[in-house]
Formats: structure tokens, sequence, C-alpha cells
């Protein structure tokens, strides 16, 4: 499933953004071809005024003038006196000759049909694109300049090859197309490396989900098998045993009712609908608390249990009362749990800066190396710790949990001398 949805994803998000980059260089190629256009004809406009300027002040038009003008082959010139060419004109082939029978007409179809009506005694000149018709894909800039005097007409037809500025163009065009096709394969790559980022946490999210039903399923069987088990002996049993299975199933269901109360718990900080009450808390005033509540379990295990707080005054802690005390009752009852009879737990309060640190510290059977990440992860249960029946592995992680929504953190440490020492940092 999820490859599908990474595939999909990663061709939306290298879609959206090859749009948009095919988009912004069609315009922006646009826009840089009309401007290479109009300054192209701009220029030649200029050359034109400074040639018609230089024509105007000659009174003899040489063969070498006209010659010296076509010699770097980006103009053909054509001059003609009442219509019949300059003989400097009879060496044009077929080709040109007919070319400048084309310009002629379309002079004289857009600009006026009449030569007579064309010019005037001073020597003016026209500047415009042209297609020849014969050859589609040719483009010309022409001038046509003239001048009527002494009763004869003098023209001059000046025609550009747009080669240059069609392979500049061309060059243009092949050059973004290949940023383009460069930036689409960059673009495909980070699309499909970064929707793979996006989706590493879904997977593992679902991959926790499937996990923690699984668990939750296994953790379920076992107290339901034993209820099962004992409700059908009870139906066969004497007083004395009844009382036992009956004893038992409500001892079970006691144990179902907490797991399930803490699948609960963990559902609702999933969903982010934790209500958290922060008022200002005296954390020494909690930690007695906690510690006087937990004194009567640690004393049936004759485990000691000593409490120490700052001499001076503690600043007050802006948390919700309920949930904290929760988390050190959660640590605390790890603690007694894990240590051995005639072991000790020590309970400390300390302030860092604007922290404020609870400790639990205990010598029981202590945590490896290699399991302190894991202990925050639900239903994980040290190989040490998995005899202990009354434990789902669900305690740490709601702990985390809360101290996560107070914006605090959870460390966990080894214990000079053994054991494991819980460390709550808000």
């Amino acid at each position: 499933m999820f490859q599908k949805v990474h595939f999909r994803l990663a061709a939306l998000c290298g879609g959206i953004t090859t749009f948009i980059l095919l988009l912004m260089s069609l315009g922006y190629l646009y826009i840089s071809e009309q401007g290479l256009k109009t300054s192209s004809f701009i220029s030649f406009q200029n050359d034109m005024n400074t040639l018609v300027n230089n024509l105007d002040g000659q009174t003899v038009i040489t063969h070498e003038w006209i010659a010296k003008m076509e010699s770097n082959g980006k103009y053909q010139i054509q001059i003609t006196d009442n219509g019949i060419p300059f003989l400097y004109n009879e060496r044009e082939s077929e080709e040109e000759k007919q070319l400048f029978q084309n310009v002629q007409k379309y002079y004289e179809e857009h600009y006026g049909r009449e030569e007579e009506d064309l010019f005037s005694s001073e020597l003016s000149h026209t500047e415009f694109t042209f297609s020849d018709a014969g050859a589609p894909s040719e483009d010309y800039y022409v001038c046509v300049a003239g001048a009527q005097r002494k009763g004869s007409v003098f023209q001059m037809i000046v025609i550009a090859p747009l080669y240059a500025l069609k392979r500049q163009i061309y060059m243009q065009r092949f050059l973004f197309l290949l940023l383009d096709i460069a930036a689409i394969m960059a673009l495909s790559f980070f699309a499909w490396y970064f929707t793979k980022r996006i989706l590493k946490p879904l997977k593992e999210n679902q991959k926790k989900q499937m996990q923690f039903i699984a668990s939750a399923s296994h953790e379920l069987r076992t107290p339901l098998a034993v209820i099962l088990s004992c409700a059908s002996a009870s139906g066969h049993a004497d007083g004395e045993s009844r009382e036992h299975f009956l004893s038992s199933i409500q001892s079970e269901g006691l144990r179902m009712s907490r797991l399930i109360d803490d699948m609960l718990l963990l559902t609702t900080a999933d969903n982010h609908s934790w209500i958290i009450r922060k008022t200002p808390v005296e954390p020494d005033t909690m930690l007695l608390n906690t510690f006087e509540s937990f004194q009567p379990l640690a004393a049936e295990k004759s485990i000691r249990l000593t409490v120490s707080i700052p001499e001076g005054s503690v600043p007050p802690l802006l948390c919700d009362r309920e949930r904290i005390s929760q988390v050190l009752a959660i640590l605390l009852h790890n603690a007694v749990s894990y240590t051995p009879e005639g072991g000790k737990i020590h309970l400390s309060l300390s302030c860092q800066g604007k922290n404020i640190l609870f400790s639990v510290q205990d010598n029981g059977i202590g945590i490896p190396d290699a399991e302190k990440k894991a202990v925050f992860d639900r239903f994980y249960r040290s190989e040490n710790s998995r005899s202990q029946k009354e434990h789902f592995g669900l305690g740490l992680c709601i702990a985390d949990e809360i101290v996560k929504a107070h914006r605090g953190r959870i460390t966990v440490s080894d214990t000079p001398g053994g054991g494991s020492t819980f460390t709550v940092i808000l």
C-alpha cells in the first residue's frame, strides 16, 4: 500500500513542480525571444538610418560601395532607377531576383500602389519584417528607401536574412530544454526522496499500531482464558473451590480492566485530546504525598524508602497536579516491583536553573544499556521483568506521554552499585 502511495505522491509532487517549471520556462522564453526580436529589429533600423544617411550624401553610387555593403553576407541590396536595376544586380541568381520581386510586391500591397505615390523628393525609408511565401521557413528584415528626383524614381531594397537571430533563438531553446530536463530529473529525484521521508513516520506509526494491537490482543487473551476456564470449572466445583475460582475471575477481570484503562489513556494521547489543566503546584509537597502513599507497599517488601528535598524554598511548578502525580506513582510502583526485598529506593527533588527534577532511584534488577531507549515503548518489558504479571509494559509509555504533554522529558540511567534511576525534568 505504501509503495503505491509513495509512487502516486512522488508523481503528484514531481508533476506539479515540473508543470510550474515548464510554465515559467515557456513564459521566460517568450519574453526573452520577443526582447531579442525587438532589439534585433531596432538594431536593423539604426543600421538602415546610417546607411540611408550615407547614401543621401553621395552623388555617385559605385559597384564597390554596394559590394562593400554586402561583403559580410549580412545584407542583400538591390537598387533600381525608374524600375531598372543597376548593372551590379544583374549578377543576382534567379532565387534572389524572385525574392526581391516578392518583397517589392509585398511593399506595394501594404504601403501603396503607384511608385509616384510612394516616395517624396527627400530620400525616405521604411523597415518591416517579411516572410517569403516561396520559402515559408525564411524570415527577413527589409528596408525600402527611395526618392523622386528630376522625374525619375530612385529605389533601394535592403534585405537582411534572420539566420543569426533564429540560430540564437534555437540555441536558447535548446539550452532551456537541457536545463529543464536536468531540473525535471532533479525534481523527480527529490520528490521521490522527500515523499519517502514524509511517509516514513506513517509507516512507523502503522507498524507500531499493528504491534500495539498484536500485543494488546496477546495481553488480553491470557486473563480472558483464565476467566473462561475458571467460569467453566466453577460450575462443577464445591463451595470452597468455587470461591477460589470466583476470586481468580475477579482478579483477572480487574487486570483486564487496568489494561483497557491504560490502552484508552494512550489512545487519548495519540489523538492529542488530553486535557492538561496547569496550575501552580508545590513540587516538594507533591513528592512527599507520593512518598507517603507508597510507604506501606514498600514496607510489605521490606524495602527502605527515603526522600530528600531542598532545604530552601522550591519555586512553584506550573503543571497538571494529577497527571504529574500519576507519573511519579508509575515510576515509584515500578521501582517497588523490581527491587528485591531488603532493597532501597530513594526519591529526590532538585532545581537546575528553570528546571525542576524529580528522581526515583532504586537498587533493583536494573536495565541493560541496549534496552534503555526501548523501555518507553508500548508493551515493552525487559527480559529481567517478564515474570512480573501485574505489569503490561504500558506504565512508562504513559508516563512519557504525560511528561511530553508538559514539554518535559524522562531520562533513565544506571544507579551506582546497581539498579536504575529515572529522572523527570520539567
